[in-house]
């Protein structure tokens, strides 16, 4: 589990393609010192397997259905990515929680400097309309954001100047793709309800 406060950048200095699917190896400034194989890290909001690691460097595969759920199958030699390490069981929770299972991708409609902080707007899928909700609690590209505008086939957040910085927003331009994850709690809910409702039925 993670809960979308990235932690920094890493940037992808080899892919690899393959039969089954693609390699990606990272290089990151930030201190993993607990790198190891088997960990889970989520990239850019995917969770992903760490399988090899070095000093500054770790590599991940993408089997055939990350391929197709999200972007990185389109990801080149000096992209940069958002990076999170999964959340220890001792750790302070912030954000929401993000299990790193990509709904799917949007793209940008919009960036709009506002004061200090930027406006970013997305379209918004038809098949996640139900789960993003104003002030609701959006993932995208792995970081915790909160819903400050919907409407109509859209929806927008505000980004202040740490998150902007930090992160790889600050690269988004209009037409770029971007990671969304909808709050699970929705989904459960969502679940429980249409149980409900199939027993009212029955009755």
């Amino acid at each position: 589990m993670f809960t979308g406060i990235v932690e920094g950048p890493g940037e992808i200095v080899a892919v690899t393609d393959t039969d089954g699917g693609r390699r990606l190896r990272i290089r990151t400034d930030l201190a993993f010192d607990d790198l190891h194989h088997g960990q889970s890290i989520a990239v850019s909001g995917v969770c992903l397997t760490v399988e090899a690691f070095g000093d500054d460097w770790f590599e991940v595969f993408l089997a055939a259905e990350t391929i197709e759920k999200t972007y990185l199958g389109d990801a080149v030699e000096g992209d940069r990515v958002n990076l999170e390490r999964a959340l220890a069981a001792d750790d302070r929770f912030d954000g929401h929680i993000v299990q790193g299972h990509v709904d799917g991708t949007t793209t940008v409609t919009n960036v709009e400097r506002v004061g200090d902080d930027w406006f970013f707007e997305f379209d918004l899928p038809e098949s996640l309309a139900n789960y993003v909700v104003q002030k609701g609690s959006v993932c995208l590209d792995g970081i915790s954001l909160t819903v400050a505008d919907r409407r109509e086939g859209t929806f927008a957040v505000a980004i202040i100047p740490t998150t902007y910085d930090l992160t790889t927003l600050s690269e988004k331009a209009v037409g770029d793709p971007i990671h969304v994850e909808v709050d699970v709690v929705a989904k459960y809910v969502e679940s429980m309800l249409d149980g409900y409702a199939e027993r009212l039925v029955v009755e």
